[in-house]
Parts: C-alpha cells; structure tokens; sequence
C-alpha cells in the first residue's frame, strides 16, 4: 500500500452516516438505564487489585476495533431485529441478577447488552467482523472470585508437598503449617488470582494479535491459564524456603510481595518472548483502507431514514422494562426491621444462658437484624445459635456474599480445618446442612496450647422465605424467585456450634438440640416474614 493511500482519510458511506445515530442513541440510553451497574463495575475495578487490569479493556477494544475501521467501511450496516431476542434475555439476567443482588449475572447482562447494540443496531455481519473486538469486553467484567478458596487449597497442597520433598518437615492443618523455623499460612493474596485474572486477559489479546491459526490462539490461552498457576506454586514454596533458609529475615514481611511480584513478571516476560517465536506474521492483520470499486454484489436498498432511530428506541424500551419491575418491586416490599427474640426460639428443655458459649462470632455482614445466644440442657452442656436475618437485600446487604464466612482467613482467633455437608432427618422431612470443624487460635509457636486444644464443631444452614437450603446457588435462585413473585427477599442464616468435646459423637448434642427446637426456629422466622408482607402490603 502507497503512503498516499495509508494517509487517506477513510469516508463514511451514506448507509454508516444513517446508521451510527442510532447506535450512538442507543448505546448512550442503555450507559444512562443501567447507570448503576456499570459504575459498580468500575467501583470493583477502584477497590480490587484482582481486578484492576479490567480498566484498560474497554480503550483495548476500542483500539482492536479502530484497526478493523477499513474492513468495517466496506459493510452495509443496517438493524437486525432477530437480535432483540437475545437482547431480552440479557435484559432477563441482569433482572434475575438484581433480585437476587448477584454482581456477576447484573454485569455479565449489562455487558452483554453492550454487545448486542451492535448486530440491533447495525447488523450481524458488522457484529462478526467485530467479533473478537466485542467478546474483549467480556473481561471488564470481575468475575472469579469464587474460585479463590480452591486455589488456595492448591497451593497450600503444592507448597506442603514441594517443602516435604525438600526434606523439611512439615505440620499442616487446613491452611496453615508449621515448619521447624516457624509458621506460614496461606491467605488470600497467595491464592494467585491476580496473576492468573491479569495473565488470561493479555494471554488472550495477545494469542489474538500474533496467531492466525485458531489451535494455536487456544494452545497459548491455555499455557497463559496453567502457566500463572504452576508460577503462584512455585513463588509460595520459594518465599517460604527463602524465609526458611534465612531464619525468616527474608521473605517475612513486605518483601514477601515485592519477591512474589518480581519472580511474576520474569515468568509472564518468559511466557510472552517464547510465544513470540511461534507468531505468525500478519496475525489479526488491519484490512487495507483500499476498498475496491465494487464487491461483486448489487448495491443495497437505502434504509428509511426513519429505521436507525426506531430501532434503538425499540431496544431501548425493551431494555427498560426490567428496570420498571425492579422499582415496582422496591416499592412494594417493606424496609421494616425484624424483630428477633432469644427465647422464641427453643422449646421446653432448653434455657437460655447469660454467659456465651464459646466466644465465636460468624463473619456476615449487615443483616437487618441479628441474634446471638447460648443455650443449654440441665445437664450443662451449651449449645451457641447465630441467626442472621436480611430482609430488603441490596448488594451491600445481602445473605449470600464471599464477604460472609464462619471465619475469615486472618481472624486472629479461629481457623476453619474441615467443611463438609450433611443431612438430619427431621419428621417434617430431611433437613440439609453445612458442617465445619474449627480450631482455636492461630496456628504457630506463640499458640497457647489450650487455645489450640479448643475445637467447635459447627452447623450451618439457609432459610429462604420458608425453604431449607444449604447450598449458596440454591439460595441466590429461590431468593430471586420468590421476589420476582411478590413474596419478599426474607431470608436467614442460621449457624449452631458447640465446642467438639461437649458435641459427641456424630455431633449428637447439635442433633438433639435441632430435633428438640427446629419447630420453634422455623415458626419465628415464618412470624418476622409474615410481618414483613403485612407492612408492605399497606
């Protein structure tokens, strides 16, 4: 290509002039209906570190579709209504999303929507030639979170076994260990999240720009997946030996970060020059601004000048409808706050006592109301109940949240060893449960050994609007479910425990303290509900 022809400007056709009103109405009403949700992404981006990389993703789409800016000339746009399908049912998801104050589901749609402006409003073909371009945008969107809890399971099992290959003793309980020049934990910054979220997003953009080949775009993805977490493995054994090796006078504190950041990037600089070797030139190649005289089709029918404005009004009306359910529902539920009473909630046998089982309190966030107490038999053995009610739940007040926990990894006085679910059967039928063992105190040299001796066995269970569950998908869906019926968003966390010596067997005393008291539990919980529905009815 001439240098005079790389510097023409590159016209717009009458057909594109027609067309990108609409679209920049649309796009601009859809940024303005879904105002919330779009600045909650960015709120996400601000505050995490996981996720700060999602703020160069929407300049890096706009730049991959500026390259695409001469390919795009040669297209006739114009609206294609088949994409208001699945423009309703992104509007559906982020519906279910907000009533079930699900950030992933409420982005992914908001996202999606975005996307979808562009076949609605300027046709399929231009969607598939932005098809990379578009789908980028996908990673603006924090989402993963919920796997962190598995890799740091992961590298609590490669850092114990590789430090137990290396000859080093090692006591590990949960994920905490114990090795003869002191003791380490894995937490949350070791899971490797922000390498692997970080990794997959350039990993992808640059398989995009170097490869031609689809196997080998898939091959490189999959290397820039497993490369940062083999990397996160090796980092944690490496600080811990090095901490190790050097009487802890490295590796101990901030420089603890600074290696495991340092050992990072030479790994992701290593994984980008070796993937470079294998690139193909003129991968993902820019289309020449030379547009020839004529495609070989016949010309196209000019649109109705009218049809770009009443398509994207026509989306948009589409798009705003779950908004207007959401605020119907807001209006018509109560913000009234439960009232919770200790005693309503066990039956004869059972006293309340003033002095607390033993001091553990779960980690869950706002609920509108909540009650904690101990409880106890004549034969002295106390049993601790927390209940967490959330009525009128948003997304800084909601049942089901990775902030809410039995303990948080650094709470200086409990540490979760074993989780695990059963089921307890009740004459109203089969009662499903969370089970957890927990440990007292940190685990280390400084421990008292009573503090460490002192073990809770803990149960766990979900009340949604009159519905046992224990599992957290289970509780989002019905929770949206019963809201989207009109039936409120009531809905409670219960959690027993008593310490293990005192438990028995097969945790017998929390058995026997829900076959004697679930009855009157449940009858409360359906009393504050009851309550609930009346006041927001009037």
């Amino acid at each position: 290509m001439s240098a005079a022809l790389r510097a023409a400007p590159l016209r717009l056709s009458p057909a594109w002039r027609q067309a990108l009103p609409g679209f920049a109405l649309a796009l601009l009403g859809v940024l303005l209906l879904f105002r919330g949700t779009g600045l909650a992404m960015v709120e996400i981006w601000h505050r995490s570190e996981t996720f700060a990389h999602a703020f160069v993703v929407p300049p890096l789409s706009l730049w991959l579709i500026w390259r695409q800016r001469a390919a795009l000339a040669r297209l006739d746009p114009r609206p294609a209504l088949s994409a208001l399908l699945p423009l309703a049912l992104a509007g559906l998801l982020w519906l279910l999303g907000e009533l079930a104050s699900v950030n992933a589901a409420t982005q992914f749609a908001f996202t999606a929507m975005l996307i979808l402006l562009v076949p609605a409003t300027l046709g399929w073909a231009v969607a598939r030639s932005l098809a990379f371009p578009l789908g980028f945008l996908f990673f603006a969107v924090p989402f993963g979170e919920f796997i962190m809890p598995q890799l740091m399971e992961w590298t609590a099992d490669f850092t114990v076994a590789a430090l137990r290959l290396s000859g080093v003793p090692v006591f590990r309980e949960g994920l905490q260990f114990v090795i003869p020049t002191g003791s380490w934990s894995v937490v949350e910054a070791c899971s490797g999240i922000r390498y692997l979220m970080a990794s997959v997003m350039v990993g992808t953009l640059f398989a995009y720009l170097n490869y031609r080949s689809l196997a080998r775009r898939w091959i490189f993805v999959g290397v820039a997946i497993v490369l940062p977490l083999a990397a996160n493995w090796m980092r944690a054994y490496l600080i811990v030996m090095l901490g190790h090796l050097s009487g802890n006078k490295l590796a101990a504190g901030a420089d603890h970060l600074i290696y495991g950041w340092a050992f990072f990037g030479v790994v992701m600089f290593a994984m980008f020059m070796i993937g470079a070797r294998w690139s193909e030139s003129d991968a993902a190649p820019a289309v020449s601004a030379e547009v020839p005289a004529s495609s070989g089709r016949p010309p196209t029918q000019a649109l109705p000048a009218w049809l770009p404005w009443a398509s994207a009004l026509l989306l948009l009306g589409l798009l705003a409808l779950p908004q207007l359910l959401v605020a119907r529902l807001a209006h018509s539920s109560t913000s009234q706050p439960p009232q919770l009473s200790a005693r309503d909630l066990v039956g004869p046998g059972w006293q309340q006592r003033a002095d607390a089982a033993p001091q553990f309190k779960p980690a869950f966030e706002q609920p509108a109301a909540a009650l904690q107490a101990s409880y106890a038999q004549a034969d002295g053995m106390q049993v601790g109940l927390y209940l967490g009610y959330y009525r009128h739940q948003g997304f800084e007040s909601k049942l089901i949240s990775s902030n809410n926990v039995l303990v948080r990894s650094k709470d200086p006085d409990w540490a979760q060893v074993s989780s695990g679910h059963r089921e307890l059967a009740l004459d109203a039928g089969p009662l499903p449960l969370r089970t957890a063992e927990l440990r007292g105190s940190a685990l280390g040299h400084g421990s008292n050994e009573a503090d460490l001796q002192s073990r809770l066995r803990v149960w766990q269970l979900y009340w949604v609007n009159g519905r046992v569950l224990s599992q957290d998908w289970q509780a989002k869906l019905y929770g949206a479910l019963y809201r989207l019926m009109g039936q409120g968003d009531d809905a409670a966390v219960i959690i027993l425990y008593a310490n293990k010596a005192q438990a028995g067997q097969d945790d017998a005393l929390l058995q026997r303290f829900v076959r004697d008291n679930w009855t009157q539990i449940e009858a409360s919980l359906r009393a504050q509900r009851d309550a609930g529905l009346a006041q927001g009815a009037r």
